[in-house]
């Protein structure tokens, strides 16, 4: 099988999209920039990029279609700081929702989680388990600290 890129269909805006996930994930860059025309102020078409190493497509496809919650992107990050750095700068001009869960600028859901929160809310101690979900539940941007004195029961 060959691999899989996703696209993202968007109302003119593929290339800020493209250069907003590109400055907000490390390692990520734009590939390719293709126009409707030859100069460079021509609006593009399309966006190849990469984030982290997945390969993505930006669609400048018109109003027709936009983002729902049916599909959303998660990063996984290793501490408070990555799920602060992911929240402040994806939340900008966005909404924030519950759960870890937010939109961008451009209605693209996005799932911030620690990657602590499985062993957390499905750990071994069912009530720790318990009172870390019942924590989440009520969070928007997950707190860490919360979550693991909420499954120790502080």
């Amino acid at each position: 099988m060959g691999s899989i890129t996703p696209c993202l269909w968007f109302d003119g805006q593929a290339e800020e999209a493209a250069q907003l996930y590109t400055s907000v994930v490390r390692n990520s860059r734009i590939v390719d920039v293709s126009r409707a025309g030859q100069g460079p102020d021509d609006p593009a078409l399309t966006v190849s990029f990469d984030l982290d190493g997945q390969p993505f497509v930006a669609l400048n496809g018109g109003p027709e279609f936009s983002f729902t919650e049916a599909v959303s992107f998660q990063i996984a990050c290793a501490d408070q700081a990555e799920v602060d750095h992911y929240w402040s700068a994806l939340t900008e001009g966005g909404e924030e929702s519950r759960c870890g869960w937010l939109k961008d600028r451009f209605g693209l859901s996005w799932q911030i989680v620690p990657t602590v929160l499985p062993g957390l809310i499905g750990g071994e101690d069912a009530a720790g388990a318990r009172r870390a979900l019942e924590a989440m539940l009520g969070m928007r941007k997950l707190d860490i600290a919360a979550l693991e004195a909420a499954y120790r029961g502080d």
